[in-house]
This record gives structure tokens, sequence and C-alpha cells, in this order.
């Protein structure tokens, strides 16, 4: 055997694990908290934001008048595109694995080219652990009145997307 192919095995090696932890990281919670900034007032504000997430159907959970806080809760769907991307991506990882296997044990060579069945494995691991309820976390802190303009100082904890379609739709600013 000459030394390439161990090294390569080794190459490979890594670029699976990598690919293992690519995988698991998929289905992982990205909660983030954010602190924003409405150029209007809090009824309106709160009205807009209650329709914001009813078009994404979210429902209202709780709600805490006193504390003004609101907990939103909707179903976070699976991307099929994510879930076929998966899937190819470890099929192509099993693959070059299976052809390293094979040149290294060339008597077992027909039993590694198996492992590529196993890549759907990834695609259905993606889908039974993203698919699951989410909660988006709202409290208004402050009303700030600068003259004329009334500010709204609000703090929602949520999935790092479902904060950025929050802020492009409402046009929300962070605060500094």
């Amino acid at each position: 055997m000459t030394p390439v192919i161990p090294s390569t095995f080794v190459l490979t090696l890594l670029m699976v694990i990598g690919l293992f932890f690519f995988v698991r990281a998929s289905t992982k919670d990205r909660i983030e908290q954010e602190k924003l900034i409405a150029e209007q007032e809090a009824d309106s504000l709160l009205t807009q934001i209650q329709q914001h997430f009813a078009s994404r159907a979210y429902r209202i959970t709780a709600l805490n008048r006193e504390a003004n806080q609101i907990t939103f809760e909707g179903l976070v769907r699976p991307s099929w595109f994510l879930a076929i991307f998966l899937t190819l991506l470890t099929a192509v990882g099993l693959l070059c694995l299976g052809l390293v296997l094979s040149m290294a044990m060339p008597n077992l060579g027909k039993l590694f080219w198996g492992l590529v069945l196993l890549s759907p494995l990834a695609g259905w691991f993606y889908w039974k652990g993203s698919g699951r309820p989410e909660q988006v976390y709202l409290k208004l802190d402050a009303v700030i009145d600068q003259g004329e303009q009334t500010q709204s100082l609000i703090t929602v904890t949520a999935h790092r997307d479902e904060l950025a379609t929050l802020k492009q739709a409402l046009n929300l600013k962070p605060c500094e």
C-alpha cells in the first residue's frame, strides 16, 4: 500500500467528522435577544407586531399587561431544500469515504459502496429535529418622547431569522 492511501483516508475521515457535526448543527436553536427602537407609539407598534406574527402563523400564548410582555408561539417548519441538500452532501461524503476504504481494503471494496445508502438518514435527522414549536418573547421596555417624535424601546428574544424578518417588516432599528 502506498503512503498516499492512509493520508487520504485520514483527510477523508476528518471530512466525514466535519460533515457529521454540520448535519447535527442544522437542528440547533439559534435564539438571540435584541433591543430594538421603533419610531412609533407603543399601542400602534404592538398592533403591528401582533399582525406580523399572526401572518407568520404565530399565536399569543401569554400576555402580561403589567410588565408589557407578550409571548408568541408558532411551529417552525423544516426546509425541503435543506433536507435534500444535507442528504446530497452526506451522499457525496459517504461516497468519498467508501472510495477511500475500497482502495485501502480491496478485498472488501464493494461493501463500502453501500455506505451511500445511509445518506437519507441525514435528511431524516434534520427533518425530525428542526420541526418544533418556537417561542418569541417580546417586552416593551420604555417609551421615549423626543419632541414631536415618540419612540418605543422593545426587547425581543427569538430565533435570529425571526428577528431579522421582524426588523425588516416593521423597520425596527437596533438600540445603540
